[in-house]
């Protein structure tokens, strides 16, 4: 992209990020493996007609530097900051899906000055008071070094939508597409996927939920088959006075299966707090 820009984090890391759009600065964080491109075109466009929207590629994917060293959700959340830093936003709503919407809850806890309000997509607080996938739809997540990438993409993104979706031609059409836009970037290393891995395992937000105060609306699709939607719930009664909303029948990737309720909901949201 012709807008890329570049950051140093905290421990050296390049961080890649472009920005979008008009209006207050909203970042955009991706989950497990992803990098920007994930979100698909569809929803990137409808959320920046709303907001001068960050896009971020995570450590370990896109454009972002590789690194085969430990790190934990916190230092993403740190990269976050170095990217708003690096744009000189001081305050930006943060919208994190999966993975990302960890980091952003980790963005909330440390980093509560930098934020104004907070959308928590298909995501938990951690793995000890969750409830969890089932054990086939994890391991439909798992990478396999002997399986083409093209092969990998699809299984793991077609277990990330709802049945439905995947039966469907326009949903065929749409895994198509987004799988077009990934394989132009560059792919996602098998150790990065540990690594986050790692970092996902090592989270816990569960007692810390109190201490969010930032506006929060928590989304999710009703049929998310990685993270059940009452990982939702439980979010959504952790954080006092936050919100939910269910995009009923969608999957984990629901910014894919309805993109304008995705990015409009949550913006009438930050509209009104």
């Amino acid at each position: 992209m012709a807008n890329a820009k570049f950051c140093k984090g905290r421990d050296g890391a390049k961080i890649r990020y472009e920005i979008r759009g008009q209006g207050e600065p909203l970042a955009l964080i991706m989950g497990y493996s992803g990098s920007s491109r994930t979100w698909g075109e569809p929803f990137v466009s409808a959320i920046s007609d709303r907001f001068r929207t960050i896009l971020i590629d995570n450590r370990g994917t896109g454009e972002s530097d590789h690194p085969d060293r430990a790190w934990t959700l916190p230092d993403m959340a740190d990269d976050v900051v170095c990217v708003l830093d690096d744009a000189g936003i001081a305050r930006a709503h943060v919208y994190g899906i999966s993975m990302g919407g960890m980091i952003a809850q980790e963005f909330a806890l440390h980093h509560p000055e930098r934020l104004r309000g907070l959308i928590l997509g298909c995501t938990n607080c951690g793995f000890a008071n969750s409830m969890l996938a089932p054990p086939e739809a994890a391991a439909a997540l798992a990478p396999d070094p002997d399986q083409p990438l093209a092969e990998q993409a699809r299984r793991m993104l077609e277990a990330c939508c709802s049945p439905a979706f995947v039966a469907s031609p326009a949903g065929q059409a749409i895994i198509d597409e987004r799988i077009r836009e990934m394989s132009a970037y560059p792919a996602t290393p098998l150790h990065s996927y540990r690594r986050q891995w790692e970092a996902i395992a090592a989270f816990d937000s569960f007692a810390r939920l109190g201490q969010i105060k930032a506006p929060t609306m928590v989304i999710t699709g009703s049929a998310d088959p990685i993270v059940p939607a009452a990982n939702s719930d439980m979010l959504q009664r952790g954080i006092q006075g936050s919100k939910i909303h269910y995009i009923e029948g969608a999957g984990h990737l629901f910014f894919w299966e309805a993109p304008e309720e995705s990015a409009e909901t949550p913006a009438d949201f930050l509209a009104r707090h």
